[in-house]
């Protein structure tokens, strides 16, 4: 069922890269445990390793179920590439090493999931990787902050967890006039909320752990390349030049995988990408409810009286709900809230009191998660570095599950009811 590209999204969510005919007669993918795999000939091994042709080695460069799940993602998400890898991180990191050298630099958003803000301005450092933290909603402010230096754009569709939805296409052109690719994490919207290569990014990535596997039962990233950027003449990237003779429009893929997915080790185990594709099966469905149950519990948050503040984008007086509206199609705002009480010994209060909803590092699930990032994700940073990432004593994290609205809102006012 590869490439049904008539079929709606809820329907190639679920058909996509199938082959049942090739799995005799399996609807879902084998997992292959094998650490390498047996070629017949010695000039095939030969070929495959020259990348003349396209057959699997060794576990730790590519698996058949793990292309299976390539696939299918690269497919929904209308790119024409994808590496899978062990995290979300490992896309990140994959992604962003691959596209630096010593002295570079790279300009992203206020907005930062936690590790990928230490990735930028910690360990990047050290060897001499350098980022440009800027509001991405202004568009002079990123123009201003190009240099000859500069390598790319990274922005996440939904900050988390400020909650900010950039504008994917303004963003898109600026980079492109400046020969830049715009690299876009998609984890918090995912493919059927939005897909950023339509919108004019290159390069998207996800956490699979979250919503698309949505079960909390595996962990794993994807690099997918919408394969569009123009690499070859452009002085910013002379170190391409090889990527570009064996891929052409794929040589960042190519230069992802070669370089850092295979010999950082990044792997991710087959099973885990077995697991994702049977969560897939539920993404349209799931991230249907997600979002309904998000845009009641935020409105019900809102007239709450022990409730200070709420961040959602699904309210009309978010300052990016229009961008959101026009960016996803009137589809939905996402299901991340982020919400206020009086101080952290309020927001203690709550999550110590909660019956049903899980208090967890983690989100995208389809249980919803709560959690206290200033005393927990972020407790490690200095207090001035959480306020500029808009981690405050009195937020709390709200990842909406798809249980039944009435019980999230109930066991949420049972625990305000004890403040």
């Amino acid at each position: 069922m590869s490439n049904e590209k008539n079929l709606h999204f809820d329907s190639r969510v679920i058909h996509e890269a199938l082959t049942p005919d090739l799995w005799n007669g399996a609807t879902l993918p084998p997992i292959f445990q094998s650490a390498s795999s047996q070629h017949e000939t010695a000039q095939s091994l030969s070929d495959t390793f020259a990348g003349k042709q396209k057959s699997h080695i060794y576990m730790r460069l590519t698996n058949p179920t793990n292309s299976v799940f390539e696939e299918k993602i690269a497919s929904l998400e209308n790119g024409k590439g994808a590496v899978v890898m062990s995290s979300g991180m490992a896309a990140v990191n994959n992604t962003c090493m691959a596209l630096l050298r010593s002295g570079d630099e790279f300009i992203t958003g206020t907005s930062l999931f936690m590790s990928t803000y230490l990735l930028f301005t910690g360990i990047f450092k050290k060897y001499n990787l350098n980022v440009k933290i800027v509001d991405t909603k202004n568009i002079k402010e990123i123009e201003n902050s190009i240099t000859d230096k500069t390598r790319f754009i990274y922005i996440e569709t939904i900050g988390n967890p400020k909650m900010d939805i950039p504008d994917i296409q303004k963003i898109a052109k600026t980079a492109k006039a400046n020969g830049l690719p715009l690299v876009v994490d998609n984890t918090l919207a995912s493919p059927y909320l939005v897909q950023p290569i339509d919108l004019g990014a290159d390069v998207v990535i996800h956490s699979t752990t979250k919503y698309l596997s949505g079960h909390g039962a595996a962990t794993g990233g994807i690099v997918v390349d919408g394969g569009n950027f123009k690499w070859e003449n452009n002085e910013r990237f002379p170190d391409f030049a090889p990527f570009i003779e064996r891929k052409g429009e794929l040589a960042l893929l190519d230069k992802i995988w070669r370089e850092h997915h295979i010999n950082f080790g990044t792997t991710q185990a087959p099973f885990h990408s077995y697991l994702a594709m049977i969560g897939m099966d539920t993404l349209a469905l799931r991230m249907e409810r997600h979002m309904s149950n998000a845009f009641k519990v935020a409105n019900h948050l809102k007239s709450h009286k022990k409730v200070k503040w709420v961040n959602f984008p699904g309210l009309s007086d978010h300052p990016d709900h229009q961008t959101a509206k026009e960016e996803f199609n009137n589809k939905g705002f996402g299901a991340m809230i982020g919400f206020g009480l009086e101080n952290q010994e309020q927001c203690f209060t709550l999550i110590d009191n909660l019956n049903m909803i899980y208090h967890l590092a983690n989100l995208g699930d389809c249980k919803t998660l709560i959690i206290h990032p200033w005393s927990s994700q972020y407790i490690s940073f200095d207090p001035e570095v959480k306020t500029g990432l808009f981690i405050t004593p009195d937020l709390i994290r709200l990842s909406v599950g798809i249980e039944n609205p009435k019980d999230i809102i109930n066991d949420i006012d049972q625990a305000l009811d004890i403040i």
